[in-house]
């Protein structure tokens, strides 16, 4: 489970996560790693649980790499109309621009996509994109393992179960996340501009960087399901790459599903096993 970390400090951090996740009615998948330390903690690593807005990284990163290919623009504009601003859903674009607009640039809808979890953004990058299956094979290409996406934001909504076929591993969400970082996913010129926007999100400030200090750099990616009407949480998700005072740099990836409990439980576990690491890597 551990890499480059004594034993001691194993036990202390196992039964931490122990204590925070035990006699939660939930899937808890949690994976660090350490980009400079070699430390590694995996927990449920392997199991395959639905990304929900976590995709949007993935996506993102595609419709980068076809920037860095030529194939598309970050100038390009856009029309926004009835037919791609869905109205019951998350959508800033959607309220910035009530009414449409004839020519939006592709930049701005892929960094409100990004950094304010935007679904109908999403579903304007993966038409650009000609579906999900084109995100697929980028992945695919680039060696990135458990990860599929088969349904867009509109489709989830139509279909509470679609999500479980969006998923991934927290273990893929961290490698893919160091590989983002090495440079290995995009070009540098990318790499720079998609870490930028992530560092500007906005959405779930209660999870990962909740009880961290104030202007930590946190490169991430949010995703939530909400309840169904049985009172389950199909998803509670974070990604993350994260910078300490010291200018180390972790990779962090937690992924609650099928949780019975309250949303401010599951926020509340993300955000104390993100402590526990923290406090690992900065004392």
């Amino acid at each position: 489970m551990f890499a480059g970390i004594v034993f001691g400090q194993q036990s202390v951090i196992d039964r931490k996560i122990d204590s925070l996740t035990q006699n939660k009615q939930a899937t808890v998948g949690i994976s660090v790693l350490g980009f400079e330390n070699g430390f590694v903690y995996n927990r449920n690593a392997d199991r395959k649980l639905p990304m929900q807005s976590v995709f949007k990284f993935h996506i993102a990163a595609a419709v980068l790499d076809a920037v860095d290919r030529g194939k598309l623009s970050l100038d390009r504009k856009i029309a926004l109309d009835s037919s791609n601003l869905m109205k019951d859903t998350w959508s800033p674009l959607r309220e910035k621009y009530p009414n449409g607009n004839p020519g939006v640039p592709l930049r701005e809808i892929l960094e409100l996509t990004v950094a304010q979890s935007d679904n109908n953004g999403c579903d304007i990058l993966l038409d650009l994109l000609s579906g999900t299956a084109s995100v697929q094979r980028f992945m695919n290409a680039k060696g990135v393992k458990n990860f599929r996406i088969r349904y867009t934001e509109a489709q989830m909504h139509e279909d509470w179960n679609a999500q479980y076929r969006n998923s991934t591993t927290t273990r893929s969400a961290v490698t893919l996340l160091k590989m983002f970082y090495d440079g290995k996913l995009l070009s540098k010129k990318s790499t720079d501009y998609l870490t930028k926007v992530m560092l500007s999100t906005s959405t779930g400030k209660n999870k990962l960087i909740e009880q961290l200090p104030a202007g930590t750099p946190a490169a991430r990616k949010t995703g939530a399901s909400g309840k169904n009407n049985a009172g389950l949480t199909g998803a509670e998700n974070e990604i993350a790459i994260i910078t300490t005072p010291s200018g180390r740099h972790y990779a962090i990836a937690v992924l609650v599903s099928n949780s019975m409990e309250t949303g401010a439980v599951n926020c509340k576990m993300i955000s104390d096993i993100s402590k526990t690491f923290w406090d690992y890597f900065t004392k």
